[in-house]
């Protein structure tokens, strides 16, 4: 596997590891629909949280946020319309970003709640 899928993969357990300890419970991990794909579907409270994970060594091109494009954001509106048809789901929809900066100092993680809304 290419360096920078490892990077991708750690990034999203980091990210699944915040979440859980932030209160949220995993409904699902990596869920495809069509062409988009959803890093991770969590939900705490009656809050659907649909997270995009970055994760970068480097913030000398842009935060690891600035990679998620309009596009990006249409195919997981997309697909998590579908995941709420396909399990029934009654619950509140919010689209977040979890940012990872990989450094010699170790992991700092941001979690942008309602990130579509700041672009």
């Amino acid at each position: 596997m290419a360096e920078h899928n490892d990077l991708g993969k750690e990034g999203e357990k980091k990210a699944a590891e915040h979440l859980v300890n932030a209160g949220y419970t995993i409904l699902q991990k990596n869920y495809v629909y069509n062409k988009a794909e959803i890093d991770i579907l969590a939900q705490k409270g009656n809050v659907l949280a649909v997270v995009e994970v970055k994760t970068r060594t480097t913030i000398e091109f842009g935060l690891p946020q600035d990679f998620v494009k309009p596009k990006k954001m249409q195919l997981m509106v997309k697909a998590v319309n579908e995941y709420i048809l396909q399990n029934d789901l009654d619950l509140e929809v919010r689209f977040d970003i979890i940012a990872i900066h990989k450094s010699a100092k170790g992991w700092q993680i941001e979690h942008l709640e309602d990130a579509f809304y700041h672009f």
